[in-house]
């Protein structure tokens, strides 16, 4: 029975990815910031709950030593946990800035550090570094969020190189539009009192968000795609998940760059 670490399993995918790979008879230890207020993952018999916070470093390497001393081995680790700052880049707070990144980026970059080791040793092991279409693409007013998936992108690439040769996977997962609360509890909005400039254009993304072009994919549709990612057995990087990132992603590479970006812009900050 193979195992697999999970961050963020509170809600959304990571709960969803912890239930569907306990399902399939895999072992999970599925980590989050307050384990105890956690009602469902800890009624499943293959899941295990750990408390990891990903912006603390004594956190993770807490949980680490209990995870390889509960199971032994570990065979994928699922970098997970992240949230998004939207809103004028103008409008962040440093704090919101430093947050977003100690989150999003180099909190997978402390837990892949932490995990390693112990890949290393066994020579074998899978990363899955969960990004999105917005590692991808970019839409106004969420310059934060996509600069900290463009960067997993960039890392999860490099490192790719370096761990292969030690036996070592990463694999990228790039999600498209998910209908969970992503956009309630994990999305911070920035603003700044008598800050108006942006409000018109602000205004006009707010009601042109349908014409992204991103659906709402289930967090149990996303989940059965990173299983299948950890599971399929290729060499491949990149896995886009759902009909809407292959559209919208496909699009790009279709036209270009430039008219890619002129056409987000049209449909996005347009007067409807």
């Amino acid at each position: 029975m193979k195992t697999i670490v999970i961050t963020g399993s509170s809600s959304g995918i990571g709960k969803a990815t912890a239930k569907y790979f306990a399902e399939k008879g895999w072992k999970v230890a599925a980590t989050m910031r307050r384990p105890e207020n956690e009602i469902e993952l800890n009624q499943l018999d293959n899941v295990s709950l750990y408390a990891l916070d990903v912006t603390d470093e004594a956190s993770i390497a807490n949980a680490t030593q209990q995870i390889l001393r509960d199971f032994g081995t570990v065979d994928v680790v699922l970098n997970n946990a992240g949230y998004a700052v939207a809103g004028p880049f103008e409008a962040t707070t440093a704090e919101q800035i430093q947050r977003q990144f100690a989150t999003n980026v180099f909190g997978l970059m402390s837990v892949t550090r932490a995990f390693l080791p112990h890949f290393r040793a066994n020579k074998a092991g899978l990363f899955l570094n969960v990004s999105s279409i917005g590692g991808r693409v970019t839409f106004p007013f969420l310059s934060l969020y996509h600069s900290t998936k463009w960067a997993v992108e960039g890392f999860s690439e490099s490192l790719a190189y370096e761990l292969g040769e030690l036996g070592i996977r990463v694999k990228i997962i790039e999600p498209g539009g998910v209908d969970t609360d992503f956009a309630g509890r994990s999305m911070v909005f920035a603003v700044e009192e008598g800050l108006t400039a942006y409000n018109e254009a602000l205004g006009k993304f707010q009601a042109n968000q349908g014409k992204s072009g991103l659906a709402a994919n289930t967090a149990d549709f996303l989940a059965e795609g990173i299983y299948n990612a950890a599971t399929d057995g290729k060499t491949q990087l990149r896995y886009l998940i759902g009909p809407d990132a292959e559209q919208v992603y496909g699009m790009r590479q279709q036209i270009g760059d430039d008219a890619f970006v002129a056409g987000v812009k049209e449909r996005m900050l347009s007067t409807c």
